[in-house]
């Protein structure tokens, strides 16, 4: 029998990018001969992350529509058609058993073009909240897998299985790794570890918050690790050299630092709630309000109602912050308990759940 062939596509953010790239990791490891290709948008992220998980990827001509007038948006009708047409010659040449996606601009033109041409398709959809693109994919998808309950209202129930995110394997395992984690990033062992996360591209909003309360974060006797993302590393890198505070654009190893923390802040992107709840450290979410359908909040929320974790939205961070994030640090009993209740919520075989999914249709196809 031939080697499978699997086309894959999610990016813009690391929440479609790694996901993705756990998928094929699952994949390549039961069938080490499968031939695998990404698609991607050129201008993102994943123009460089993919190659350095390596694998081959292809960038299509492609963005999304702004929520005002732009040079980009009058160009949208001619990337569309672009990238629908070079989609098409990719899935004619490569002929995939499956094509995969995880979200962002490219997955749309090249979902659509492979379920046109009777390619088998398959949607991950990591948030609570479905975008556009999904809910019309989803159509004439074969099986979507879900991170959350209750999304019948936007897809066919019969194609959907609840499997959670794929989330990076090393995060299974971290509570071996924690006198690793402090020597790896330097970090004083009698001290708590404060986790600053802003999503792959970091979050203007969080470092200005931060930048702000650094003294009333330093005054409680713990340390800070804070992600700002590259958009932001000029301008807050100035504050590492303030003692007890290390400022990077980009973490290379999620599972040390995860190891290492003991608390968190952080954006509410799909993969990192994932994530933290395999994690489960005590955590206060602060959803982006600038994503389609404030899908953020939703993420978070869904994660709060369950006593899971808390949740400031921006609006409220002037007044709130400083009241939640000492009830957080001095309270020990909501500790345990926010751990007891995200734990409960991880889904730690989404990977595996969705490859066995994937498995599936490809066999009954051939």
């Amino acid at each position: 029998m031939k080697p499978y062939k699997f086309i894959l596509s999610g990016g813009g953010t690391g929440g479609h990018i790694y996901p993705a790239i756990a998928i094929a990791n699952e994949l390549k490891a039961r069938f080490p001969d499968a031939e695998f290709l990404f698609v991607g948008a050129s201008d993102k992220m994943e123009m460089q992350k993919v190659p350095q998980a390596g694998y081959e990827i292809i960038g299509l001509w492609i963005s999304g529509l702004q929520r005002r007038l732009t040079f980009d948006n009058a160009l949208f009708p001619l990337k569309l058609m672009s990238s629908l047409i070079k989609a098409k010659r990719i899935i004619n040449q490569f002929k995939p058993d499956v094509v995969i996606g995880t979200g962002g601009f490219a997955s749309g033109p090249l979902l659509q073009v492979a379920a046109l041409s009777g390619v088998t398709t398959v949607i991950q959809e990591q948030n609570s909240y479905p975008g556009i693109t999904n809910k019309l994919l989803s159509k004439r998808a074969n099986k979507i897998c879900v991170a959350y309950e209750n999304l019948e209202r936007f897809f066919p129930k019969e194609k959907m299985i609840l499997t959670g995110n794929p989330v990076r394997q090393d995060v299974l395992d971290i509570d071996s790794k924690k006198n690793e984690a402090l020597s790896y990033f330097n970090l004083d062992v009698n001290k708590k570890t404060l986790l600053i996360l802003g999503g792959s591209l970091g979050s203007k909003r969080i470092n200005q918050l931060i930048a702000k309360e650094l003294d009333f974060l330093l005054a409680t006797g713990i340390q800070i690790f804070w992600q700002c993302g590259n958009f932001y590393m000029a301008e807050y890198k100035r504050f590492s050299e303030t003692e007890n505070i290390q400022v990077v654009s980009f973490i290379d190893r999620m599972d040390l630092i995860y190891a290492a923390a003991d608390f968190v802040i952080s954006r509410a992107g799909a993969s990192s709630v994932s994530e933290l709840c395999l994690v489960a450290k005590p955590t206060i979410f602060i959803p982006s309000p600038n994503v389609a359908e404030d899908h953020q909040t939703k993420n978070g929320k869904a994660i709060a109602d369950k006593n899971g974790a808390l949740l400031i939205k921006e609006n409220e961070l002037d007044e709130k912050f400083e009241s939640v994030f000492n009830k957080l640090i001095y309270d020990e009993n909501l500790q345990k308990n926010l751990s007891a209740n995200m734990k409960k919520l991880a889904k730690p075989n989404a990977t595996k759940d969705i490859v066995d999914e994937i498995i599936k249709l490809v066999q009954r196809s051939k």
